[in-house]
């Protein structure tokens, strides 16, 4: 198998297989787009100026992602640039049991259809989006690799250098946290289901 260093052809074909997913990941972590370009442009420069450190290009991805995330948290983290909506979601250490799907499933809840959904319906994808980005960084860079970018526990593990179990702890707070942001949301919205009628006890 060819080593990623071997030639500028394998590097650009790997990175550019994956330029797609970084740049989706960077603009959810910058929230904005010159700053991801930036962000994207500067994983590359250190991913061609470390490539021997890369013996496996089969491992590539994990390892690309590793090198943005830590250009994220060295270098965006201290610009400031983290707006101050992520202090007001996921304060109560509650969150990580919220379930949206048991709230969906109420029985005096009135659906046509799928809950699920019938309730993503009626949220704009700029809403989740946003929901997504109030998440501190911490629970948003695990949410971001494993259910958006699809990395195994492991690999996100070892793309943000933390244990296995952080990870699972992280994302179940994460998981958790956007579920109630959205249903609070939707609440605000009236997009919450309506209520079943219930006919009196006789």
């Amino acid at each position: 198998m060819a080593r990623l260093g071997d030639s500028y052809a394998v590097f650009e074909k790997i990175v550019t297989a994956e330029m797609g997913s970084l740049y989706g990941t960077a603009l959810r972590l910058t929230r904005n787009p010159s700053d991801a370009e930036d962000l994207v442009a500067e994983t590359v420069a250190k991913a061609w100026a470390a490539q021997d450190s890369l013996n496996d290009p089969a491992k590539a991805r994990p390892w690309l992602f590793r090198i943005m995330t830590n250009s994220y948290i060295s270098d965006y983290r201290k610009r400031g640039t983290t707006p101050e909506i992520e202090a007001q979601i996921c304060g109560d250490d509650g969150d990580e049991d919220f379930s949206l799907f048991e709230r969906l499933h109420q029985p005096f809840l009135l659906w046509w259809g799928n809950p699920e959904q019938e309730f993503v319906n009626k949220l704009l994808r700029e809403d989740i989006t946003a929901a997504i980005n109030a998440l501190p960084d911490d629970f948003r860079l695990v949410l971001l690799l494993v259910d958006v970018e699809g990395f195994s526990y492991q690999e996100a593990a070892d793309t943000l250098e933390i244990p296995v179990n952080t990870v699972r702890s992280r994302l179940k707070r994460a998981r958790g946290c956007l579920q109630k942001a959205l249903w609070q949301h939707a609440s605000e919205l009236g997009a919450e289901p309506e209520m079943r009628k219930v006919a009196p006890d006789q």
